[in-house]
């Protein structure tokens, strides 16, 4: 397990994931029918496209995987974040789906009518569900793939849309609206999540600046191993999912020779690596001193 990489981490959980789902569906689709029950069979529905999203991580990962080639000289790990965008877009029209059908109950007085059938398999289906969120999330801990959070939040909406049913079973018969209204909270609450996963997956690739963090370490990091006060400026930093690539410009005294300068930057550029996993390349400026008049 140690030595696993972050993207065996993320197909094991895809794999997992695609297995549990199809099962549920099936579970879930036999009670609906059984019990005659068309929201059931709906939430049935729900956990398929379910598995939907976990293929999408899957090919993803698999994608980013590639080694860097002539046409993607930085590898393809941007593929992971595509994939992100799929599972935020599936989550996002899960939510609109929500929020129309609990207008609909509401409009239509619908009322929750389920046996014991739909019970045990409503109970069942939350629990499996929420450990596969869990499951999920641990992933995306271990290994920072956004695709893998959404994937969490995609389980744990199916977990909720299984709660919604199972409250109705218990309630509804004493608040007719009880579902309808469960159902738009729910559906606002997943579009909000949605929302957040897409932005945070577009905004690497769109581009984005680095953050105070990286910017004061690189100020720090480059006075210390030059023994002396630097001007780090002009930073870009690229990500491609594990990847990154970063470039700044370092001003340093003309007095350097060109060799001098080269072997001290290189230096640098090793110490990036090594305590913070990115490939930097530095671009040498001569120090401008300000010059003052009498």
């Amino acid at each position: 397990m140690k030595n696993r990489s972050p993207e065996m981490y993320a197909l094991m959980e895809g794999r997992v994931s695609l297995v549990f789902n199809i099962l549920l569906f099936g579970v879930k689709l036999w009670a609906g029918m059984v019990s005659a029950s068309a929201a059931l069979i709906a939430d049935a529905w729900h956990t398929l496209s379910d598995s939907i999203s976990s293929l999408v991580i899957i090919v993803g990962i698999r994608v980013s995987k590639k080694k860097p080639d002539k046409e993607h000289p930085f590898g393809h790990g941007r593929a992971e974040l595509i994939a992100s965008l799929v599972v935020g877009l599936l989550l996002a029209f899960i939510a609109v789906d929500f929020f129309i059908e609990g207008i609909h109950r509401l409009q239509e007085h619908t009322e929750a009518q389920y046996g014991a059938v739909a019970i045990i398999v409503t109970s069942a289906s939350i629990i499996i569900k929420g450990l596969m969120a869990q499951y999920a999330f641990w992933g995306h801990r271990k290994t920072g793939f956004l695709s893998l959070k959404a994937d969490a939040w995609h389980h744990r909406s199916d977990a909720i849309s299984s709660l919604i049913i199972l409250v109705g079973i218990f309630v509804g018969n004493y608040m007719w609206w009880i579902d309808g209204v469960l159902t738009l909270l729910v559906s606002v609450m997943i579009g909000w999540v949605a929302g957040q996963i897409i932005w945070r997956g577009v905004q690497p690739l769109l581009g984005e600046s680095p953050d105070t963090e990286l910017l004061e370490y690189l100020s720090q990091t480059c006075d210390n191993m030059m023994e002396m006060k630097t001007n780090v400026h002009h930073v870009h930093l690229h990500r491609y999912g594990t990847h990154s690539e970063l470039t700044f410009h370092l001003e340093l005294p003309g007095t350097f020779t060109l060799k001098e300068a080269h072997d001290r930057v290189t230096e640098i550029e090793q110490a990036i690596l090594k305590e913070k996993s990115i490939d930097a390349t530095i671009h040498i400026e001569p120090y401008h001193e300000k010059v003052t008049g009498n």
